[in-house]
């Protein structure tokens, strides 16, 4: 059921769309060296292939978790090879799941990238700042791919019941359109897993002779995926959204209800995790600084542990921050830092604070460890300390400090 060209793509607009940019790209012939950043089953891999169709490029394609150094020299021997039959254009190299390649393979990719002698694009589930080398991602462009909608979903599903050669319109069975909304509703935005529970649904209902796919007949079928769709809507990321709202507002009842209809519904660990890892930062802040290390070691705990005891770090992690002190000052501070940078214009970097530069004044010279010194060549104020928790005790000192320093100015 992949799509056969660009039109047939669902979802990511803002990438592929009509006039979108990385369409007018590949309508130009150009295919840019990518990371292509999303969750499974948004179209990642399928996306990679249309690049290179659309633009007539050659595709070799190699996955990381199993490919060895020779398969990657291999891999660039073709590439160039390939560059010298094709009149010079470059052939796309395909690396799957890319964030499994260590430093040194990703480091082998360099020279090839730089040269020009293979387009270098890759697909990952893990985010790509973290996990893809920074000396190569500098010469990568990163697109990230958002999990699809309702819609196109559902458009999916009609397309595979339809499509005798490819799906499952040889089976002759129809499906009421609620049902087919409940299978796009439980799928968490996977256009794969929709199908496959699809295909399982209507293989079921087929062997027993049935020709219509009801609600019913998918709870017969799916009882445990069935889950996370009701019909009032609490879909996926309305259940996520109601989780970090009831921690926002300080509601431990709340947010245990919420991650309970995420956990019951089998929701990825990961998920969840990096849910809690942004709010404890964006949340909770300076208030408690603790919480950032608390909700990292969730993450990496309920991974190793894994459903269904992980639900109980995750119990844990949501209480310690529904009950946490609130502050968003870290994240007020650098959301206007950096609308700063971007509306411009820069401030220059001041002479002593530049390598090698003159007149610095090195703090640990001082009792308090801290001078008088400008660090900006106009003061511009980002940082407005909360008033809970740790972060008036945090914040007191440097104040007293700062606030002599300007006033002798």
């Amino acid at each position: 059921m992949r799509p056969r060209n660009l039109d047939e793509f669902l979802g990511q607009s803002h990438l592929v769309g009509v006039g979108a940019p990385l369409r007018r790209l590949l309508e130009a012939g150009r295919v840019p060296g990518s990371i292509l950043y999303g969750p499974p089953g948004v179209g990642k891999t399928t996306l990679v292939r249309l690049m290179a169709q659309a633009t007539g490029r050659s595709l070799l394609e190699i996955n990381a978790v199993t490919a060895k150094v020779s398969d990657l020299r291999q891999l660039v021997d073709e590439a160039l090879a390939l560059k010298g039959r094709d009149g010079g254009r470059a052939a796309v190299a395909f690396v799957d799941e890319i964030y499994h390649f260590n430093r040194s393979q990703q480091n082998a990719l360099l020279p090839s990238v730089e040269r020009g002698d293979l387009i270098l694009v890759g697909t990952t589930t893990e985010n790509p700042w973290f996990e893809i080398n920074k000396t190569l991602l500098s010469r990568l462009v990163v697109y990230e791919l958002q999990p699809l909608g309702e819609a196109e979903l559902t458009a999916l599903l009609h397309r595979a019941l339809s499509d005798v050669e490819s799906g499952m319109g040889a089976l002759s069975v129809e499906a009421d359109e609620e049902a087919l909304l409940a299978l796009a509703r439980s799928a968490g935005g996977d256009a794969r897993q929709a199908l496959t529970r699809l295909e399982v649904a209507v293989s079921s209902l087929a062997a027993s002779m049935g020709r219509r796919l009801t609600v019913e007949a998918l709870v017969a079928s799916l009882p445990g995926a069935y889950r996370r769709y009701d019909r009032a809507s609490d879909d996926h990321y309305g259940v996520a959204s109601a989780f970090i709202k009831s921690l926002r507002g300080s509601d431990p009842d709340a947010a245990l209800h919420w991650l309970g209809r995420m956990v019951a519904s089998g929701e990825d660990l990961h998920f969840i995790a990096r849910r809690l890892l942004i709010f404890a930062a964006e949340d909770v802040g300076l208030a408690d600084p603790r919480a950032l290390l608390v909700a990292t070691a969730t993450a990496e705990a309920a991974d190793r542990v894994g459903y269904p005891e992980a639900r109980i770090i995750l119990a844990e992690a949501a209480l310690y921050l529904a009950l946490a002190p609130k502050s968003n000052s870290a994240y007020r501070a650098v959301s206007a830092a950096v609308a700063d940078a971007e509306s411009g214009p820069l401030q220059e970097v001041p002479e002593p604070l530049r390598p090698h530069g003159t007149g610095y004044l090195y703090p640990h010279d001082d009792e308090r460890h801290w001078v008088p010194q400008a660090y900006m060549k106009e003061v511009r104020r980002y940082y407005f300390p909360g008033r809970l928790g740790e972060e008036p005790r945090l914040a007191a000192p440097l104040k007293g400090y700062w606030r002599r320093f300007r006033e002798e100015e």
